[in-house]
């Protein structure tokens, strides 16, 4: 990751300033990430991670937990820094969505895999999938889970064709879940392409 995209702890507020600025900066980060949410069919949706939506779990967490001293900053640091894309791809939370307690159980038996087979696409190239849990393995024998994270590597002939303006498509293509979205609206299009240096 190029080191100026990586957060550090001169990036953060402190507990007491992010307290009484929390409301304003959680409305700045809810509309940025209006242009950085995609559906995939009913049940699924990415969320293009990067510097301000991390910077934003960071606070939340620290704030949540009270952490204030610096190896406990450090921690969520690097924890959440992975997540920010470094120019050469794009960054990526899945998450399955189910408000029924016994149809999100039932459809995550039924998706084991599906982090594999959620594709992006620059127009005119290749799909490309992702490597995904970098982290940690998310998945049992017998179900997946509601949250995966997720890294798509993109050449530079893609990055160079998406600032010049090449539509971007997405999709999953799980036995159980298939859903094609071509192409993304401009808005998430252009947020994307600000990814790429």
């Amino acid at each position: 990751m190029t080191t100026q995209n990586k957060l550090s702890r001169d990036d953060l507020y402190s507990l007491e300033q992010y307290n009484e600025m929390r409301n304003e900066y959680r409305q700045k980060v809810m509309a940025h990430k209006k242009n950085r949410r995609v559906a995939i069919g009913d049940n699924a949706s990415l969320l293009f991670e990067d510097r301000l939506t991390m910077q934003y779990q960071i606070q939340e967490m620290l704030r949540a937990e009270k952490i204030f001293d610096a190896e406990g900053i450090q921690e969520e640091l690097d924890a959440y820094n992975p997540l920010i894309p470094t120019g050469s791809n794009w960054k990526a939370t899945l998450m399955l969505e189910y408000s029924d307690p016994d149809e999100r159980a039932t459809a995550l038996g039924k998706l084991l895999g599906i982090d594999k087979k959620t594709w992006v696409q620059v127009e005119g190239f290749d799909k490309v999938y992702p490597v995904s849990n970098e982290d940690l393995e998310r998945e049992t024998e017998d179900k997946t889970s509601s949250v995966h994270f997720m890294r798509f590597e993109l050449s530079d002939e893609m990055s160079s064709a998406v600032k010049a303006g090449a539509a971007i498509n997405m999709g999953i293509e799980h036995e159980n879940y298939h859903y094609a979205l071509e192409p993304v609206a401009e808005n998430v299009r252009k947020s994307l392409a600000g990814d790429l240096s």
